[in-house]
């Protein structure tokens, strides 16, 4: 009976420890991590919102300079975090506004990389 108790405890321990390696395998393929914790994600949070606000200020080909933060996060539609298969790895974070319009963010150093606007194309990085 005790060996029958420690079989079922073994394979109970087993499924604990191979479900816990898969969804830290899962977590880290989706790029959320424990590095995504450290103390200047909140900066880096903060900056990364002001290149999306500052861009689309000088940007946006309106007169209406005196645009709020709040105001510009209004005209962004969706934000979403992809895989960069052209560059042959790392991430780039993409943002849609109201007019349809896009523009596409370096991860890492949050530069501009992409954008459906032509003002933008001569921020963008050269591809020769």
């Amino acid at each position: 009976m005790k060996s029958f108790i420690l079989i079922v405890i073994s394979i109970i321990a087993v499924i604990i420890i191979v479900g816990g390696v898969t969804a830290l395998h899962i977590m880290n393929e989706a790029g959320i991590g424990v590095d995504d914790l450290d103390s200047n994600s909140i900066n880096n949070l903060i900056n990364k919102v002001s290149n999306v606000a500052s861009s689309d200020n000088s940007n946006s080909g309106d007169s209406s300079s005196d645009k709020s933060l709040m105001g510009d996060l209004g005209d962004i539609v969706n934000e979403e975090i992809k895989y960069n298969y052209q560059n042959g790895g790392g991430y780039y974070r993409e943002v849609t506004y109201k007019d349809g319009g896009f523009r596409q963010y370096d991860t890492d150093s949050g530069k501009l990389i992409g954008s459906s606007y032509e003002s933008d194309q001569s921020k963008l990085p050269r591809m020769e």
